[in-house]
């Protein structure tokens, strides 16, 4: 292999994420910056400003052509944000690498009070994400929340031009910018759980790429690898897609995994929350078995509508 091209997206964030798997690998392997290519690749999710993700298509919009790239060799590796990925990836495709987690926080950036408890009746705060609009409205049933797509770059413009009061964002997006000066307040976990996968940069390859799979294996992170597989598979049992306000987060200490997940309705106004201890090395069972203790929980009817 004469040069290792690492696909992304284009966005200021997967480029400094893309970036982040190139030092590793070059320290791992003591390899010249060279020895890679960044190749940023346009995705449909980018593309698409104007409606929810959840109307266009869900998550995989930001990977399908990115993993097209994949499969038929023009690039050699992906570099996504893991709460991004489907749970479900094309055939020959595997999720194989998570670098070492970032804080899973989100964070508010406020213009007109630094808190979310703080803003104004009726005010406005912006999101593209379900979840996040789901616990703004379980926060703060009186604000306005509105539509806010687009990079974190777009979003904090946006803020700056009055289209919004505030936002929220993820903790370690800003932090990979460098743009932590914005943040007005960063959300408890217990308050307001994050995406599963958030905070995580994952690393998609090919099955069976022996020459890959070497080079991966030096920056592999385990205990990431298994938070995210409980987590992955909490998702992947209640929907895994865009379309669904679903909030989980997996810490591994040593051999033991504790997992906290939640459930909640577009509205805000019910959600069923569920914990589980275990075994690190049964993670996706964990994730499952949370999954199916949560559906339990809320029964049949809290999902109508939901797809």
């Amino acid at each position: 292999m004469q040069t290792l091209k690492i696909g992304t997206r284009g966005s200021p964030l997967a480029l400094a994420q893309a970036h982040e798997t190139r030092a590793r690998l070059m320290k791992a392997h003591d390899l010249p910056e060279q020895a890679f290519e960044v190749v940023a690749i346009s995705t449909s999710g980018d593309r698409i400003q104007d409606r929810p993700l959840s109307e266009a298509g869900g998550k995989g919009l930001f990977t399908k052509e990115i993993e097209e790239a994949l499969l038929d060799g023009r690039i050699d590796i992906a570099v996504h944000s893991s709460k991004d990925m489907p749970t479900v990836l094309p055939d020959g495709l595997e999720l194989s690498t998570f670098l070492p987690r970032e804080d899973a926080r989100d964070a508010f950036i406020g213009k007109t009070a630094k808190r979310i408890a703080d803003l104004p009746h009726g005010a406005r705060v912006g999101s593209s994400s379900l979840r996040r609009q789901a616990l703004i409205r379980r926060m703060r049933p009186d604000l306005d929340v509105v539509m806010f797509r687009g990079n974190v770059q777009t979003r904090l413009r946006k803020l700056d031009e009055g289209v919004a009061d505030g936002t929220i964002l993820a903790y370690a997006g800003l932090k990979r910018l460098g743009l932590e000066s914005v943040i007005t307040d960063l959300m408890p976990l217990d308050v307001f759980p994050p995406a599963p996968g958030q905070g995580a940069i994952g690393i998609e390859s090919r099955i069976g790429d022996g020459p890959v799979e070497k080079m991966l294996a030096a920056i592999r992170d385990v205990p990431t690898g298994q938070a995210l597989a409980c987590e992955r598979a909490f998702l992947a049992a209640l929907d895994g897609s865009c379309r669904t306000p679903i909030a989980g987060h997996a810490t591994v200490s040593g051999e033991k995994l504790s997992f906290a997940g939640l459930i909640i309705s577009p509205d805000g106004a019910e959600s069923h929350e569920v914990k589980l201890d275990g075994r690190a090395e049964d993670a996706a069972e964990i994730g499952a078995e949370a999954a199916r203790s949560v559906r339990a929980k809320a029964g049949a009817k809290f999902f109508e509508g939901w797809a």
